[in-house]
């Protein structure tokens, strides 16, 4: 990366964090993914019980192969042959995890993470339950505000995730967000996380390269 491209994106970052930190959330910056999953183990006891949220930024680190490798009771909504109603029951026994992990859709430079989800099980599990909730998001994420988060939904992650996901929605055609209201529509419940009344118990992993959508 071109050095002046990069001192403005560390000055970005480093807004980005300091009002992470301001909202009560830990804050933590690592060069590329390849350094995440260190981070990660730092974070996460032994023994412990952790889950996951929908995130294709957990794949591309390293993050689900590390979880599965048996150090930790890995609640994997993942695994192979699992039926909907133990899909649906993994996302209950998720709010009594220790630690739950995800990425986010958007990090304002306010220090705000903005999520769109349809089941509303991932944003659940981050506003209440597990004791601990790691995110991990690529500084790709990272916008000025809530309305530059609610255009990146919008423009980039809602089209994404529906053709990840096989929907029969209008943005897998235009590749953007039209409203619909189609019964595959996965844009159901909106969230801003800022000040945590909990301090620290929501721990953002910066990564200084673009992942995920």
């Amino acid at each position: 990366m071109d050095k002046n491209l990069k001192a403005v994106i560390t000055k970005q970052v480093e807004r980005t964090m300091n009002n992470l930190v301001r909202n009560n959330m830990m804050a933590f910056y690592v060069e590329n993914k390849d350094e995440v999953v260190d981070k990660v183990a730092e974070l996460i006891k032994e023994g412990e019980t952790v889950a996951v949220g929908g995130s294709v930024t957990l794949v591309e680190t390293g993050v689900l192969e590390h979880l599965r490798a048996g150090r930790y009771n890995f609640l994997d909504r993942y695994r192979k042959g699992l039926t909907k109603v133990e899909i649906e029951e993994i996302y209950r026994k998720s709010f009594f995890a220790d630690t739950y992990l995800t990425s986010t859709n958007a990090i304002t430079e306010d220090g705000e993470l903005y999520n769109v989800d349809g089941n509303g099980n991932r944003v659940a599990a981050m506003i209440y339950g597990p004791k601990s909730v790691i995110v991990v998001a690529g500084i790709n994420k990272i916008v000025k505000n809530i309305d530059e988060a609610v255009e990146r939904v919008r423009r980039i992650a809602a089209p994404a995730n529906t053709i990840r996901l096989n929907k029969n929605t209008p943005c897998t055609k235009t590749g953007y967000c039209v409203d619909c209201r189609t019964e595959d529509r996965i844009c159901c419940s909106y969230t801003i996380f800022r000040q945590q009344r909990e301090k620290d118990r929501i721990k953002v992993i910066l990564v200084g390269e673009s992942l995920g959508y």
